[in-house]
């Protein structure tokens, strides 16, 4: 399969996980994720949804919460795209903000020691 297909299904993916989170979802959780990105396997079958948010809980903890409505964002993804299958969710606390938030501060610190 080529590989522009599944470059066109992860950004198809993001945008419409994105959409559902802000107009369908009534979930205060899922109004507070951001959706950075999609992995999906090359048989479509399977997806890993990257996302980062503001609240202030444990990775592990928000994965799991986000995890439990992968059913009601698959289907909303179903409806939304024309996929002959829905691949498999699992979402993935994506800590890359944060890790460059933290190299920016080190050069910030390095700077100032100068």
């Amino acid at each position: 399969m080529a590989s522009h297909k599944i470059n066109r299904v992860e950004s198809d993916i993001t945008r419409v996980i994105s959409e559902i989170i802000l107009s369908e979802s009534r979930d205060s959780l899922l109004h507070n994720i951001t959706i950075t990105g999609a992995k999906v396997s090359k048989d479509l079958g399977y997806a890993k949804i990257y996302f980062t948010s503001i609240l202030d809980m444990e990775h592990s903890t928000l994965e799991k919460e986000v995890n439990e409505a992968s059913g009601f964002i698959r289907s909303g993804i179903a409806s939304k795209l024309d996929l002959r299958h829905t691949p498999k969710l699992t979402f993935v606390y994506d800590d890359s903000i944060e890790y460059g938030n933290r190299i920016e501060n080190i050069i910030k610190e390095i700077h100032e020691d100068e």
